[in-house]
């Protein structure tokens, strides 16, 4: 018999669709891959869509004489920090894995997003022997200018980790991103694949033997844009848990076990991976009835009770408006991660009629589903205000993202460079971005459903790569119309 718990989501969840039609998912999905165009660094194809950014950064890594162009810039400035732009490919890559079959034409488009990524994640892993490059442009000089990425003059600064100074963090996160997206290659491009699963493997090993956080190697650096605030035992979970799906090699499940118990976080991010390690890992568990696997599907479990409302140890604030919140500074970055855990744990879930508890609650599927619909549908415009919070989506949107690109003119409009300083009198104004970032998802509202749609707001009006890159693999599930 279902729970009472099962009920308060199925009886909302129903309100909700007969108040509003649902998105249209498709499009948003569509949209959500579009928007790594804009945050391409490097030469640009001739197939690119947004046609505001032109190529930039080509001469990244030349001061370390090496070729570090490409990548992605992670937000609205324009700096490439690899730590979470690793984390954006492993999720990018999970996305391809769980849904590539429900993504239709999507699927070359996500592949082409996880490609501009690890094309610059293996030359940082190749270029120079013993070092894992980590990150191109000075933040804090970068942070001063408000320009494009195509006139920068700030200092193109390369940084890199290495046995004297170590980064077990960003190589295992830079590991994971490798052996996800291995298999994500390996039908259409195997030669590519074994190339990414080789250097996966090498930096993975590099993470393990030369022990560290990267904060403590780079401070200033790195710190306080993304410092590895939960150190970097997560990441060795996370990154071996990639490779034992890549290889299944022992090697790593037994690694994971010499590291002994990890925390019971309610929160999963570009810093905190062990939630993320905990329902990959337990995939196993209840795909392939492996009791080897049973902790990590109760740690799995357990976060989800943490997650869900009415669940007895639930941690978890919600909206009036329904959104689910966790932190002021860039919340939807926590929603759309959770709730790609939330639609893939059911998933797994559905696929063998699979169960648990949270207290004396039994928590079926859909208990997961209607609370994962609920978020993708209060970001993409069911919620109070009735905004989408993806640009681009519907009518109404937020209109001054804080984007150094899409809130500047083109070069197409000006072609002369406006320097360090002349971008801030464009910043200052009230005037919407000339450019639409299309399928950006912003830091979003705050804990009372409210968007002031200010520039200069970054917590809730800067969008970042990571946002888009959990969100992928939802889209995906509710565009293939499931649905409890």
């Amino acid at each position: 018999m279902a729970s009472p718990l099962f009920f308060v989501f199925l009886l909302s969840a129903l309100s909700l669709e007969n108040t509003y039609a649902s998105p249209n998912y498709r499009e948003a999905l569509s949209k959500s891959l579009l928007f790594f165009q804009g945050q391409r660094s490097g030469r640009l194809p001739v197939d690119q869509k947004l046609s505001w950014r032109s190529s930039s950064g080509l001469s990244d890594g030349s001061s370390a004489h090496v070729d570090l162009t490409g990548g992605y810039y992670d937000a609205g400035d324009n700096v490439k920090f690899n730590f979470p732009m690793a984390f954006t490919t492993t999720m990018l890559s999970w996305s391809s894995l769980e849904y590539g079959k429900k993504m239709g034409t999507e699927l070359q488009n996500s592949r082409a997003a996880i490609r501009w990524a690890t094309d610059y994640l293996l030359k940082c892993a190749r270029a120079t022997p013993g070092k894992l490059y980590v990150g191109v442009g000075d933040p804090n000089g970068d942070h001063k200018c408000w320009e494009r990425p195509e006139d920068m003059d700030t200092p193109r600064t390369v940084y890199s980790v290495s046995p004297s100074n170590p980064g077990s963090d960003v190589a295992a996160e830079t590991a994971a991103a490798l052996a996800a997206s291995s298999m994500v290659f390996r039908k259409v491009d195997p030669k590519y694949a074994r190339l990414l699963l080789a250097t996966a493997k090498k930096v993975m090993q590099f993470a393990i033997q030369y022990r560290g956080a990267y904060s403590d190697s780079l401070s200033s650096s790195v710190c306080p844009f993304y410092c590895s605030y939960s150190g970097y035992k997560d990441e060795l979970v996370w990154g071996a848990a990639w490779l034992h799906r890549a290889t299944n090699d022992p090697y790593y499940t037994n690694f994971i076990k010499s590291l002994g118990g990890g925390d019971q976080p309610d929160i999963f991010s570009w810093d905190n991976k062990y939630a993320g390690a905990y329902v990959l890992l337990s995939r196993r568990a209840v795909l392939n009835k492996d009791n080897n696997f049973e902790p990590y599907k109760q740690a799995a479990e357990n976060f989800m009770c943490k997650i869900l409302p009415n669940s007895p140890s639930s941690s978890t604030k919600y909206t009036k408006g329904g959104m689910m919140y966790k932190l002021p500074q860039s919340n939807l970055q926590y929603v759309t991660s959770i709730t790609f855990l939330l639609t893939t744990y059911a998933k797994y879930m559905k696929s063998t009629k699979h169960t648990f508890n949270c207290g004396n609650s039994l928590i079926v599927p859909n208990a997961l589903i209607n609370l994962s619909k609920r978020q993708v549908d209060y970001i993409l415009g069911v919620n109070p205000l009735k905004m989408s919070y993806m640009v681009g989506f519907s009518s109404n949107f937020p209109k001054r993202i804080h984007h150094r690109g899409s809130s500047l003119p083109s070069r197409a409009v000006r072609s002369n460079s406006l320097g360090c300083n002349g971008g801030f009198q464009s910043f200052r104004t009230q005037n919407p971005n000339p450019n639409i970032l299309t399928g950006a998802i912003v830091g979003g509202p705050n804990q009372n459903d409210e968007y002031p749609d200010q520039r200069d707001d970054y917590t809730r009006s800067e969008p970042a790569t990571y946002i888009n890159a959990a969100f992928v693999g939802p889209l995906a599930y509710f565009a293939a119309g499931r649905s409890p």
